[in-house]
C-alpha cells in the first residue's frame, strides 16, 4: 500500500513540504507574469482609444431614430413631436426589396419620407374631384402628410403636378409604427379595405392588391414585426404593472436573499442531514424503479409480443408492452443501484470529509459575512464591461456620415435621363433647380460613408471590441475568485479561529491581487478568452454553412464544438484552482496551475466526491430558493394569496407573468451570487485541507490547522496545541 502511494506521488509530483514560516497567505510576495500584465494594460488602453474614436465618429441616432428624406431625425429636435417616418409610396420601397430591409438597413426607398406624429390607421386615396380645374388642393390633400416646405393653402399647382413632384401622397394604406417606421398593417385593413376603383399607375386593381400583399410578405412578416418589436403599447402596460408591483418585486428578492443566507448558514448544522437525505432519496428512487420494473415484468408474463414481431415503430408505447423491455430496465436500474451502494460503502469516509468541509465553509462564511457582499462588486464591474462593449459596438456600427444622392422618384414624368443615381447632394441645400427637366428629382439618403481609414476598419475594430470585452469579463471573474480565495485561506490557516483571523481579510486579499497578480489573472483570463473565441468562430461557421453541410461535415463540426466545450470547462476548473494557489502562495500562473493540478490528482477520489456532494447541495439550495420564491410569487401575483391590509389587486395587472418572471430571475441571480461565494469557499478550504495533510503530521512542531471534526473523521489529532 505504501509503495503504491509512493508511485502515485512520483507520478503527480512530490507532496508539499513543511514550512515553519508558513501560516496562511504569504504577504511578502512580488509581481507575477509581468509581460502578460503589460499586454493586458495595453489592450485596455487600446480598448479605451477604440471607444473614444467610436464616440467621436459614431452617431447612435442612426439606429435609434428614423430619418426623413432630408436626413433629419424623427423624434428629436426639431421633430421631437414627430417620432415616426411616413413613406409617400410604400409600394416603391417594395418593388426593389422587402419593406423591413428598406426601412432599417438604409431607407433606400425611391419615395419621399417625412416625420409624422402618428401613422395613418386607415386606407385613403385622393378624391377624383381633386383633378378638376380650379379645385382647392387643401380640401383634398392632408397638409400633415405633405412635405413640410410645401404649403397647400398657397400653392397654385394642380393635383397632377403635386403628385408628379411627390409633394404629397395621393394614397396610403393602413400602417403600424414598427421601430418608428410606418409599415403596412396586416389582415383585412391592408387589402380588403382598398376601394375597387383604385389601382397603382400601370397596374390593375388586382395587381395593386397583390403588390401590397407582397410588400408585407402576405401580412405575416409585418404581423411578426408588430408583435415582436412594436412594444409601445405593450411596454406601457408592462411599465404600469411594474409601477404597481415594484415594492412586491423588491420584497420577493429580499426574501430570496434571506432564504439564501439562512440556507448557507444552516448548512453548518444541517449539511450532514441534507446530504444523507439526498443520497438516501436517490437510492430510494432507484429501489422504487426496480420494484416498478419487476412488477411490470411479472404482469406481462403471458405476453407473446417480441421485438421481432413488433419491428420498428415510432409508437414508443408498443415497446412498453414487450416483457423484455421491462427486463432490460430492471437490469440497468439494478446495476446502477448496486454501483451506487458500492460507492456509498467504500467512499463513506470521503463523503464524511466532504460534509465536514461544507460545514466548515458555512462557519467561514459566518465569520466573514463581507464575502457575501463581494458578488455585488463583481456584478458592478461586469455591468461596466457589458455596457462599455454595447455602447462601443453601437457607436462603431454607426460610424461614418450619411451619403445623399440625387434620385428621380418618378421617371415617367419629364426627362430624368441625366440622373444616374450617383450624383451626391446636400439635402438641406437641394431645391431641384439643377434638374428642371425632372420634377421628381430629390436628394435621398443612400447609405453611411464607408470610406476613410477608420470606416474601412470598422469590422476589425468590432472584432477587437469582442476580444477585449471577453478578456475583461474573464479578468473580472478571475479577480473575484482570487480575492475570495485569499480571504477564505486566511480563515483556514488561522490556528485559533476566529481570534487569529487577520483584520479585513477580504480587502487585504483584494489589494494583494491587484498589486501583485494582475498579470497572472490576465494570463488565465486570456487562455479562457482564446478558447471562447474558437467556440464563437465554430458557432458562426456552423450557422453559415449548416444548409450546405453533408452528414460527415456536420458530425465533424459537432465533435469540434463538443471538444472545445469540454476544454473550456476544464480550463475554468484549472484556472479556479490556480487562482486559489496564487492567492495563497503568490506564485505565477503556470506554477500555481501546475501545483494545484498535481495536488488534486494526488487526491482525485476526494476531489470527485467533494465536487459531486457540493453540486448536489448547491442544486438543492438553488431549487429551494428559486422554486420557493417563484411559487410564492405565482400565488401572490395571480391573486391566490391575499395580504391583509394591502391595496394590491392581482386582477388589475395586465401581464401577471412579468412580475413573476422578474422575481424568479432576480431570485436566481441572488442565489447564484451567494452560492458562488460558498462554492469558492469550499474549493479554497479543500485545497488548504489537502495542503495541511501533506505539510503537517499533528506533532507539536507540525500541528494540523483543520477543524476537530475533520481530524476526528481521519483519526488524527494534534499531540500538543501550538503556542
Amino acid at each position: 500500500m505504501g509503495g503504491k502511494k509512493e508511485e502515485q506521488q512520483a507520478e503527480y509530483g512530490e507532496a508539499a513540504q513543511f514550512d515553519p514560516t508558513f501560516n496562511g497567505p504569504i504577504h511578502n510576495r512580488s509581481c507575477t507574469d509581468i509581460i502578460c500584465c503589460v499586454l493586458f494594460m495595453l489592450v485596455v488602453v487600446g480598448y479605451m482609444v477604440v471607444g473614444i474614436l467610436a464616440w467621436l465618429y459614431g452617431d447612435p441616432r442612426h439606429v435609434l431614430y428614423p430619418r426623413n428624406s432630408t436626413g433629419m431625425f424623427c423624434g428629436i429636435t426639431p421633430n421631437q413631436d414627430k417620432p415616426n417616418v411616413f413613406y409617400f409610396n410604400i409600394l416603391q420601397c417594395a418593388t426593389a426589396t422587402n419593406i423591413m430591409a428598406a426601412s432599417l438597413q438604409g431607407l433606400q426607398c425611391p419615395t419621399n419620407q417625412i416625420c409624422v406624429k402618428s401613422c395613418p390607421q386607415d386606407f385613403w386615396v385622393l378624391n377624383p374631384l381633386a383633378y378638376s380645374p380650379g379645385a382647392k388642393m387643401s380640401d383634398y390633400f392632408n397638409q400633415d402628410l405633405c412635405l413640410p416646405s410645401f404649403d397647400l393653402s398657397k400653392t397654385t399647382l394642380t393635383a397632377t403636378e403635386i403628385i408628379d413632384k411627390q409633394l404629397c401622397p395621393y394614397f396610403y394604406t393602413p400602417t403600424t409604427s414598427v421601430l418608428g417606421r410606418c409599415l403596412p398593417s396586416f389582415g383585412m385593413a391592408a387589402t380588403d379595405g382598398i376601394p375597387t376603383n383604385f389601382s397603382y399607375p400601370g397596374m390593375t386593381h388586382n395587381q395593386t392588391v397583390n403588390t401590397i400583399k407582397n410588400a408585407t410578405s402576405g401580412g405575416v412578416y409585418t404581423a411578426d414585426l408588430v408583435q415582436g418589436f412594436n412594444a409601445r403599447d405593450v411596454g406601457v402596460r408592462i411599465f404600469a404593472d411594474f409601477a404597481s408591483t415594484w415594492q412586491w418585486i423588491v420584497l420577493g428578492m429580499v426574501i430570496a436573499m434571506v432564504v439564501s443566507l439562512l440556507f448557507l448558514l444552516l448548512l453548518r448544522f444541517l449539511a450532514g442531514i441534507l446530504v444523507w437525505i439526498l443520497i438516501l432519496g436517490v437510492l430510494a428512487v432507484g429501489a422504487f424503479g426496480i420494484w416498478y420494473c419487476y412488477n411490470e415484468y411479472m404482469q406481462l408474463a403471458n405476453s407473446t409480443l417480441t421485438y421481432n414481431s413488433v419491428g420498428f415503430t415510432t409508437n414508443v408505447n408498443v415497446y412498453l408492452q414487450i416483457r423484455d423491455t421491462w427486463l432490460a430496465f430492471l437490469i440497468i436500474l439494478s446495476v446502477v443501484e448496486g454501483v451506487l451502494l458500492l460507492i456509498l460503502i467504500f467512499l463513506r469516509t470521503r463523503i464524511l470529509i466532504a460534509i465536514a468541509l461544507i460545514q466548515e465553509s458555512s462557519k467561514a462564511v459566518g465569520y466573514m459575512m463581507s464575502t457575501l457582499v463581494y458578488p455585488l462588486v463583481t456584478f458592478v464591474m461586469l455591468l461596466v464591461c457589458v455596457s462599455y462593449w454595447g455602447i462601443t459596438a453601437l457607436y462603431l456600427a454607426t460610424s461614418g456620415g450619411p451619403i445623399y444622392n440625387v434620385v428621380a422618384l418618378n421617371t415617367s414624368v419629364g426627362d430624368c435621363s441625366g440622373i444616374t443615381g450617383n450624383q451626391s447632394c446636400d439635402p438641406l441645400l437641394f431645391n431641384g433647380t439643377e434638374y428642371p427637366a425632372c420634377p421628381s428629382a430629390r436628394c435621398v439618403f443612400i447609405k453611411y460613408n464607408t470610406e476613410g481609414l477608420f470606416q474601412r476598419n470598422i469590422f476589425n475594430l468590432q472584432i477587437y471590441n469582442v476580444i477585449a470585452f471577453l478578456w475583461c469579463v474573464n479578468f473580472v471573474l478571475a479577480l473575484g475568485q482570487c480575492t475570495l480565495a485569499g480571504a477564505f485561506a486566511s480563515y483556514y490557516w488561522a490556528f485559533h479561529k476566529p481570534s487569529d483571523i487577520p483584520m479585513f481579510p477580504l480587502i487585504s486579499s483584494f489589494m494583494r491581487a491587484l498589486r501583485y497578480h494582475v498579470g497572472s489573472l490576465a494570463f488565465g483570463a486570456l487562455i479562457l478568452t482564446l478558447i471562447q473565441l474558437v467556440r464563437i468562430i465554430l458557432e458562426y461557421i456552423d450557422h453559415k454553412c449548416r444548409a450546405a453541410q453533408n452528414p460527415c461535415a456536420r458530425f465533424l463540426m459537432c465533435c469540434l464544438k463538443c471538444c472545445f466545450w469540454c476544454l473550456e470547462k476544464f480550463i475554468k476548473f484549472l484556472n479556479r484552482n490556480a487562482y486559489i494557489m496564487i492567492a495563497i502562495y503568490g506564485k505565477n500562473f503556470c506554477v500555481s496551475a501546475k501545483n494545484a493540478f498535481l495536488l488534486l490528482m494526488r487526491n482525485i477520489l476526494r476531489v470527485v466526491v467533494l465536487d459531486k456532494v457540493t453540486d448536489m447541495l448547491m442544486f438543492f439550495g438553488k431549487l429551494l430558493v428559486v422554486g420557493g420564491v417563484g411559487v410564492l410569487a405565482f400565488f401572490f401575483f395571480t391573486g391566490k394569496i391575499q395580504v391583509p391590509g394591502s391595496s394590491f389587486q392581482a386582477s388589475a395587472l395586465n401581464y401577471y407573468w412579468m412580475p413573476i418572471i422578474t422575481v424568479v430571475a432576480g431570485a436566481y441571480l441572488i442565489s447564484n451570487g451567494f452560492f458562488s461565494v460558498y462554492n469558492m469557499c469550499v474549493d479554497t478550504l479543500f485545497l488548504c485541507f489537502l495542503e495541511d495533510l501533506e505539510r503537517n503530521d499533528g506533532s507539536a512542531e507540525k500541528p494540523y490547522y483543520m477543524s476537530k471534526n475533520l481530524m476526528k473523521i481521519l483519526n488524527k489529532k494534534n499531540k500538543q496545541p501550538k503556542n
